[in-house]
Formats: structure tokens, C-alpha cells, sequence
């Protein structure tokens, strides 16, 4: 599942080029459009399938306003306050998983989730004597998409199906693209066909949306939300990379800290429970 933090990770420059060319929502819709009309084609008549119908629809709607509230926060808040907030949906999924489910996460999965937060309070935080303290009304927009964010995390592994998840994300992907379109009207649109506009709808229609949400979802039928949720944490580590890589930012002693701490939030999460039980397991001595 970490593959497709990778994909993320790497398509963030790729949207903020993007946006350039094209208003956010005319974005949304064509990138989920694509992304649905491949898994379409993949799916059958999975797509008409009740339950991935009823599902996909849920699924979806937490999906479109996880983008939606993002956007319109990004516009009213910097964009490191916007990505330390909406990482915080690390932090919500435990808490909306013993909430919706009475499931209270394992110590290992807690711990990582808290070495994960506090790695990407390092890695995204404002620099100090930046723009000012507090709540502005775009952090209060960006924490509801962490929210929603969250709810589809957490969601996802209740709804999984083991097998055939093409038809059910198939869905999620249509509503997306359905709600984005129907905000077209109330928003200034504009579209310049260039070739990285054209490149950037594609590589995230399939890869980002397509390929891995269903990663995500064939993932989270054979793991935890809880857990899902720390892999995620590694988006700004890859985002961090590839926006270095490409020279857009040179990262510091506190991002190389920030990323550390999240992979080790991972790593806790990840192999820590397997250890723990081996550890409680094995003979004792007499």
C-alpha cells in the first residue's frame, strides 16, 4: 500500500502544475472522469452492482468533499498549514474507528500514529515568524477535509470486498466526477489544453485515482484503517522528495526530521505489532 503513497506523493507537483491550466473543479472532473470510465471498462457490470451502487455512492461523496473542502481551504490558508491539517486525518481515523466501530486500535498502531503526526507537524509546519497564529477560516475548511478524509479511510475497510474492487471504486470515481461537474456553474471555469494539462489528467486520472484507490481499497480488506491511515502519512515524504528532486525546495534539518519521525511511525505500526506478539510469545527461560 505504500505504492500508492508514491503515486500521491509524486502527482502533488503534478497538480499544482496542472492548476495553472485549469480551474480545480473543471480538474476534478476530468481527472475522475477518466479514472471512472477506465475502471468501467475494467468493472462490467460490477458497476451496476447494488451493493457497490450503495457503497460506492457513501464512499464517494466523503471522497468529493475530502477534494472539494481541500480546494477551498487552499484558498484561504497557506499551503503548509493546509498540508500539516490535512495530515491530521492520521489522528481521526483511530479516533473514528473505536467511535463508529468499538474498535479500540492495538498500543503499536496508537504509537505510530503519533510519532506520524508529530513527524508531519515537522515536516509541514509554517517557519516561525511566518503568517500568523490560530484558526483562519481556510484551516477550519482544510480540517473538515481531514475529516472527511478520514471517514473514507475508515469507511474503506468496512466496505472492502476481497475481491472486484474495479466496480466499487468505479462508483466512488463517478460520484466524484458527477459533484465536481455540478459545482461548474457556481465557479469561474477555465481550461487551457496544453500538453502538461492533458498529461496531468491522465497520469492522475489512472494512476492516482484509478490504479491507487483500488490499491487502497483491496488493501484495506486485509488490513486496518488504523494502520492504512499511518502508511498514508507517507504522502509528504514522497511529495517532499520528488519537489526536491526536481529543485522546487531544498529541505532542512526539520523536514529530514519530519520525514524520519513518519517513517518510523510506519515502521511502529507496521512491524511493531508482529514484534510485540513474537516477543510475548516466545519461551521463557525456567
Amino acid at each position: 500500500m505504500a505504492l500508492i503513497t508514491l503515486f500521491w506523493g509524486v502527482t502533488f507537483v503534478v497538480v499544482k502544475d496542472a492548476l495553472g491550466h485549469g480551474d480545480p473543479f473543471s480538474f476534478l472532473t476530468l481527472r475522475f472522469s477518466v479514472g471512472a470510465a477506465v475502471l468501467s471498462a475494467l468493472a462490467g457490470r460490477q458497476v451496476l452492482n447494488p451493493v457497490n451502487l450503495r457503497r460506492g455512492l457513501v464512499l464517494g461523496a466523503f471522497l468529493f468533499v475530502g477534494f472539494a473542502l481541500q480546494t477551498l481551504g487552499l484558498t484561504l490558508t497557506t499551503p503548509s498549514r493546509s498540508a500539516f491539517i490535512t495530515g491530521m486525518s492520521v489522528v481521526f481515523v483511530p479516533l473514528l474507528s473505536l467511535v463508529l466501530f468499538k474498535r479500540v486500535p492495538k498500543v503499536t498502531s496508537l504509537l505510530g500514529v503519533v510519532l506520524a503526526a508529530v513527524g508531519l507537524y515537522f515536516l509541514t509546519r509554517p517557519e516561525a515568524g511566518g503568517e500568523g497564529g490560530g484558526l483562519a477560516r481556510g484551516d477550519v475548511l482544510t480540517l473538515g477535509c481531514a475529516v472527511a478524509y478520514a471517514c473514507h479511510i475508515t469507511l474503506t475497510e468496512r466496505y472492502a470486498p476481497k475481491e472486484g474492487v474495479a466496480g466499487l471504486v468505479a462508483v466512488q470515481l463517478w460520484s466524484v466526477a458527477l459533484l465536481s461537474a455540478l459545482c461548474l456553474p457556481f465557479v469561474t471555469r477555465r481550461v487551457e489544453w496544453t500538453p502538461s494539462f492533458v498529461a496531468a489528467v491522465l497520469v492522475c486520472g489512472v494512476l492516482a485515482s484509478a490504479v491507487a484507490i483500488s490499491v487502497q481499497t483491496w488493501g484495506q480488506a486485509r488490513t486496518t484503517a488504523v494502520r492504512a491511515a499511518v502508511i498514508y502519512s507517507m504522502e509528504p515524504v514522497f511529495a517532499s522528495a520528488y519537489s526536491v528532486a526536481l529543485g522546487y525546495e531544498v529541505l532542512g534539518a526539520r523536514e529530514w526530521a519530519g520525514g524520519g519521525l513518519i517513517l518510523l511511525g510506519v515502521l511502529v505500526s507496521d512491524v511493531g505489532a508482529a514484534a510485540w506478539a513474537w516477543w510475548r510469545s516466545r519461551p521463557r527461560g525456567g
